[in-house]
């Protein structure tokens, strides 16, 4: 995928706030401190486009970036961080459910997973989630960098096992190294043309011939 525009659009807690425009979406969550801005930015080669802190649970909203003028990137809010307010932790799963429930423009959401940790009840829930809904997956494994080549593929086995995923289901990323970006890009591209060419399908149906 070669990135020829990429940019921020908009913050926002509720549907009637997002942005009006029809295009595809790809959603990514995760865990506070994944390193889903780290992930974000290396796919589109900007440094700071996502923003990256060093506080985890400071994502508190869906935020929107505009790719290429021809699909969005959505960066949901981390959960799972114990010292962000209750209050925050409250509004979460409302405003999560909102968006993965009722946009038929989500093509694919990405579950980041940091290889260090062990997948939780709350990962679990967000992957049953995607199911329930009927919604394309990915889980990207983060952060390989920073364990050995065996570790990783001790994790990558736990994490198939743990949330009963197909080896294609899964795929090791380091934003340090540049690992697994293309493989991450081609599953973005082929749900987007599968999304686009389900849309043309359903549109030729229901025209009056």
């Amino acid at each position: 995928m070669k990135i020829i525009s990429a940019e921020f659009v908009k913050s926002t807690v509720t549907r009637k706030d997002y942005p009006g425009e029809p295009l595809p979406e790809v959603a990514f969550a995760g865990r506070s401190n994944v390193g889903k801005s780290s992930l974000i930015n290396t796919l589109l080669n900007k440094k700071n486009l996502a923003r990256i802190s060093s506080t985890p649970g400071r994502t508190q909203t869906i935020n929107f970036f505009r790719i290429n003028q021809k699909f969005f990137f959505v960066d949901l809010p981390g959960y799972g961080f114990a010292h962000v307010p209750m209050e925050v932790k409250k509004k979460w799963k409302p405003m999560v459910e909102e968006f993965l429930s009722g946009d038929s423009r989500l093509k694919l959401v990405i579950l980041i997973i940091d290889v260090r940790r062990d997948p939780n009840p709350e990962d679990a829930t967000l992957l049953e989630w995607f199911r329930h809904y009927s919604l394309p997956f990915l889980v990207v494994m983060t952060k390989v960098d920073k364990v050995s080549r065996n570790e990783a593929g001790k994790q990558k086995q736990n994490l198939k096992n743990f949330f009963g995923l197909t080896e294609e289901e899964i795929i090791p990323f380091s934003a340090v190294t540049g690992e697994g970006r293309n493989e991450i890009w081609k599953k973005i591209e082929s749900a987007i043309e599968a999304g686009s060419k389900e849309s043309r399908e359903a549109s030729d149906l229901y025209s009056p011939s």
